[in-house]
């Protein structure tokens, strides 16, 4: 599978969306394009194997640096959810579902010990806490701060 390593450069683009399904997986493209980002030397400011990709990982019961070594190996998406699949602990199309609907409506606000964090990053985007997810925040947070960077590099 020696395929070159292909991958956003995450010095200028966000990652994608954690609402991207890959085999019926959430998180998964935002994990790869992180992975595939290290491996290449841009991953910038992201960090792969973070407790956001952990909600993959843990939930299946994969461990990041295995995730690595085959993505390293030149593995495409669709591989990559073939993978997953067929790694960890074994899940059915039921729970897999399940889960993906909890992802999708997943907020720090009913963790204690983020919840403060999350309301202050949120309303500085100009978005509720209380009705906002995860997801919409890191994808709210990924347009601010590339937002930010081109203005930065405009002339003025």
């Amino acid at each position: 599978m020696n395929r070159e390593l292909l991958g956003k450069d995450l010095t200028k683009e966000a990652p994608r969306s954690s609402k991207v399904r890959i085999g019926g997986y959430v998180i998964l493209a935002r994990t790869l394009d992180k992975c595939r980002a290290l491996l290449a030397g841009s991953i910038g400011e992201y960090h792969f194997d973070c407790p956001h990709d952990n909600m993959l990982f843990g939930w299946k019961r994969i461990v990041g640096n295995d995730f690595k070594a085959e993505v390293a190996r030149g593995a495409s998406d669709q591989e990559m959810a073939q993978w997953i699949d067929s790694h960890g602990r074994p899940k059915t199309d039921e729970e897999k579902n399940a889960w993906v609907e909890e992802m999708m409506q997943a907020t720090m606000m009913n963790d204690p010990e983020k919840r403060d964090y999350f309301i202050e990053e949120t309303k500085k985007l100009g978005l509720d806490p209380e009705t906002t997810s995860l997801f919409d925040w890191l994808e709210a947070d990924d347009a601010a701060s590339y937002q930010k960077a081109a203005e930065v590099r405009l002339p003025a």
